[in-house]
């Protein structure tokens, strides 16, 4: 039975290029949501989740960190993929005669440039996978979508212009995520991230304390942000990712002074860096 990977969206969205990305020997399986991609996991129903969490262009990905401790899976890996947009339509159309371009409403920005110089207006669906699916149901020469060239084989439309965004390095971090937790050091380079969340005790400066163990053992912080818990605003939780395993020695003692500080401490993943991070 072929492994499966489950991932939010229709077929030929960005998480299913991620996906053949990442994981080409799995079957790629499609969920409505964020949540149906965790139960789809926790269920046994796939083997694995891919799950984005930020974009070079427009930032966090909303919601992933408040479903990720609660989960119950473990961050086995990272991805790093970079986004091309792609003015997809039927077969036959031409570019001069598109009017619109269906996509998602993060992609609009991205391609603005490109828009406007061919006299394009853009349709917010909310999917871009969907957009390309429509676009071929209508049949329509002067419709077009901006989406993945996956997306233009999974529904027989043609490729009008190739990577339009204005930004040359558009990339899209996913994580990977299993019912079980891999600790082991692995990958080529050998260096390791760890993720994990936190919550400071209710103490002047806690968080800056719980930070300094992090700058006195040289553990490198890439990513430090909070949300709040339950809607309270004052509840906070801290999602990080730092550089290193937890058997290191200066990541040991770091994570130590940060429980002093912290009333709630779990790690979400040990996994290896993905290539692309610099």
């Amino acid at each position: 039975m072929t492994a499966s990977i489950a991932f939010q969206g229709e077929p030929g969205a960005y998480s299913h290029e991620a996906c053949h990305s990442a994981r080409p020997e799995m079957e790629a399986m499609p969920c409505r949501t964020f949540e149906d991609v965790i139960d789809a996991v926790r269920s046994g129903k796939a083997d694995l989740a891919m799950l984005p969490v930020e974009n070079s262009t427009y930032g966090r990905v909303a919601d992933i960190h408040r479903l990720l401790p609660a989960s119950g899976l473990h961050i086995i890996d990272e991805a790093f993929v970079r986004v091309h947009i792609n003015l997809l339509a039927v077969p036959g159309a031409e570019l001069n005669r598109v009017q619109k371009a269906l996509c998602h409403l993060v992609l609009l920005p991205q391609c603005a440039g490109f828009l406007r110089s061919n006299g394009i207006a853009g349709e917010v669906t909310t999917d871009n996978a969907r957009a390309a699916r429509e676009v071929a149901e209508r049949g329509d020469p002067t419709v077009a979508a901006l989406a993945s060239e996956l997306a233009a084989r999974v529904y027989g439309l043609q490729v009008l212009a190739r990577h339009i965004e204005d930004q040359d390095h558009n990339t899209t971090r996913f994580l990977i995520m299993s019912r079980t937790a891999d600790l082991s050091r692995r990958g080529t380079s050998g260096r390791m991230m760890t993720s994990f969340v936190f919550r400071v005790r209710n103490i002047p400066a806690a968080l800056y304390k719980a930070m300094g163990g992090f700058a006195t053992n040289s553990v490198n912080m890439t990513k430090l942000e909070s949300y709040m818990v339950d809607g309270s605003f004052t509840a906070t939780q801290f999602f990080a990712d730092i550089e290193g395993h937890p058997d290191d020695p200066n990541v040991i003692l770091a994570l130590e002074e940060l429980r002093y500080f912290t009333t709630d401490l779990k790690i979400l993943g040990v996994y290896p860096a993905d290539p692309q991070r610099v």
